[in-house]
């Protein structure tokens, strides 16, 4: 029994070595640690495609936890349009619900989804029901261009944003589908991870 345990750990820990080592390889390694919404196991982000990896957004991301696109008016374009084409068909045009859950209000049905770390956990490992794994249909820079979006379509209270700081906070405006909005766009800048970004 104990010859099994060791074997085990050492499987274990030769296991995460190999993980840890793909992802240093491909330089995308987190400081902070990310985790599968159901399952809570570590996320393996070898599995991120390579493009959109070493952008200033993903860096900050994974030692921070932070999405510094988040009410970035040259990057919300480009995040509309990733979202119409990639999440709005079950989540709805404005995040209001469809098949999937509604992402524009403050009732999250995981409720880590409130942090930008969380939600981008969700994106990339995904969640039960029809929510797979984003990670062979968008790279990290994407995932957190999309987050950003649902962010922006947030029509509660700003109070509740607490993945806004207390700056955008203040600049806040709840998200209204009858006002004028942002116009979607396939314009990467490179602000935004575009070329060279």
């Amino acid at each position: 029994m104990t010859k099994t345990i060791l074997t085990r750990k050492a499987a274990a820990l030769l296991l995460a070595g190999v993980l840890g080592a793909g992802a240093a390889g491909l330089g995308a390694r987190a400081a902070i640690m990310l985790t599968n919404t159901v399952t809570g196991q570590p996320l393996d982000l070898a599995e991120a495609p390579e493009e959109g990896r070493d952008t200033k957004a993903v860096k900050t991301f994974l030692e921070t936890g932070r999405n510094i696109y988040n009410e970035d008016p040259v990057c919300l374009p480009k995040a509309h349009e990733l979202f119409l084409s990639m999440c709005s068909g079950c989540h709805g045009h404005y995040a209001e619900g469809k098949i999937g859950p509604g992402l524009n209000d403050s009732y999250w049905t995981y409720p880590k989804n409130e942090t930008d770390q969380g939600l981008f956990e969700t994106i990339f490992g995904g969640a039960n029901g029809q929510m797979g794994p984003m990670y062979g249909a968008l790279n990290m820079n994407e995932m957190l261009l999309v987050m950003s979006w649902v962010r922006h379509l947030y029509k509660d209270d700003p109070k509740g944003a607490v993945w806004l700081n207390d700056s955008q906070r203040a600049a806040f405006t709840p998200f209204d589908a009858n006002a004028k909005h942002i116009e979607p766009a396939e314009e990467l800048p490179e602000a935004c991870g575009g070329p060279a970004g």
